[in-house]
């Protein structure tokens, strides 16, 4: 019985298929998703399809699917005088915002589906926790995508916005805690800075960074495990399925 986190999948389905052979996830296990599970890669939907059926993903909510709730909804209507007239200033900034950051392959999955599918589908995102705060031997886990915008010593977990930690980036140089892991994706290791094997995990000052930047050529998806610390990674993006293990 082990616990596994995975950040920013977007959409790249092969590489989620093969890190989740990596890892060997067994049905006893628990898998948690740091959010950002759609937009940009080619199988937003089809990665959020699987997750459907599996009952032991736990799933976070990451910018991506905010964007995605703020805007499916009104996609799902039929093109008419009515629609078009609830097409005001905020909802229009909302669908071009999510098309500067990578909705196409989203969109499209996403109107194959059943009009029933389609509902299941927003319900399920729905339900995604902001947040998990985890207790494994005895150590302190908090799980969030983004990160602790505005921190501030003493600030309550129920004191942040979603924007403060779905949207703004981690501060990696700030220890927040002193007795509390927090475990981010949002940001690729590649940009953080000062960091010495970007690409990898980082972790330092009481952080855990897992977003490895999948969908950016010579990025890649990575698992931690939080049990044991073993870090598992697919194979590069644009490289085929080979594998490597650290």
């Amino acid at each position: 019985m082990a616990t596994y986190v995975i950040s920013d999948i977007h959409g790249e389905y092969e590489m989620f298929l093969e890190l989740l052979d990596e890892i060997g996830l067994r049905a006893e296990d628990t898998l948690y998703i740091l959010g950002d599970i759609l937009d940009r890669g080619p199988h937003p939907i089809q990665t959020l399809l699987m997750l459907m059926k599996m009952p032991n993903a736990i799933c976070l909510a990451g910018n991506h699917e905010l964007m995605a709730l703020e805007c499916l909804e009104f996609l799902m209507k039929e093109i008419t005088d009515i629609s078009i007239e609830e097409l005001d200033e905020k909802m229009l900034d909302n669908l071009v915002s999510w098309q500067y950051n990578g909705s196409s392959t989203t969109i499209s999955e996403f109107r194959a589906l059943s009009r029933e599918m389609q509902r299941t589908t927003i319900d399920f995102i729905k339900e995604f926790s902001i947040y998990e705060e985890l207790t494994i031997d005895g150590k302190e886990y908090l799980l969030v995508h983004a990160g602790l915008g505005n921190y501030y010593p003493g600030k309550d977990i129920e004191e942040y916005s979603l924007k403060e930690l779905l949207w703004e980036r981690a501060e990696y140089d700030i220890q927040y805690f002193e007795d509390v892991s927090v475990v981010t994706g949002h940001t690729p290791t590649q940009g953080i800075e000062g960091n010495p094997r970007p690409g990898y995990i980082f972790k330092g000052n009481n952080h855990i960074a897992i977003d490895c930047g999948c969908f950016i050529p010579g990025g890649r998806l990575a698992a931690i495990c939080l049990d044991t610390g073993e870090e598992f990674y697919s194979s590069y993006n644009g490289e085929g399925t080979g594998r490597l293990r650290v």
